[in-house]
């Protein structure tokens, strides 16, 4: 219940910082995807489940507050939760090379997927301006941010975990 809890408050304080504090310090109107970040973190630390689940909470997020179509963002953030827990085996927590390039490729991916969607469907072909004005300014300063975030979310899961190894000693 206490993971859960701790989850529930990160999604929702990455949320406000993306729509509020980062919104304002935004770059040529861009801003760091904070949701990718938590989505991608806890799914390479705790799992395909979690982090599929955690996906579904993010998303759904941007669905409520920023999308036309509900569960279209929540949908692509649970294929990423899922896709980064399948990296659980591999994960090491002091070695950010791997959580770097995870988060990475599911900004990529994430972009990529809202761009054919959202707009190559609707007959927008300007793919190479898309490419050159949102993926990239996003991707490095979702990068940045990164760096800072995934250590604390490291911290706080570590936590966690070893609370709850705690509190499973006690009950046997």
């Amino acid at each position: 219940m206490r993971r859960k809890i701790t989850v529930m408050l990160i999604i929702t304080i990455c949320f406000l910082l993306q729509s509020t504090l980062f919104q304002a310090l935004s770059i040529a109107s861009i801003s760091p995807n904070l949701l990718i970040i938590v989505t991608s973190s806890f799914g390479f630390m705790r799992g395909k489940k979690e982090g599929l689940f955690i996906g579904f909470f993010c998303g759904i997020l941007n669905d409520v507050f920023y999308g036309g179509t509900l569960g279209f963002y929540a949908m692509i953030y649970m294929y990423l939760g899922y896709f980064n827990g399948r990296f659980r085996k591999i994960f090491f927590p002091e070695d950010i090379k791997l959580p770097i390039i995870l988060i990475t490729a599911s900004d990529v991916i994430y972009n990529l997927l809202v761009y054919f969607f959202q707009f190559l469907f609707r007959g927008r072909f300007a793919f190479p301006y898309y490419l050159v004005h949102i993926i990239v300014p996003e991707l490095v300063y979702t990068i940045l941010v990164t760096i800072f975030l995934y250590f604390i979310l490291l911290k706080i899961n570590q936590q966690l975990e070893s609370a709850e190894k705690r509190s499973t000693g006690k009950v046997v």
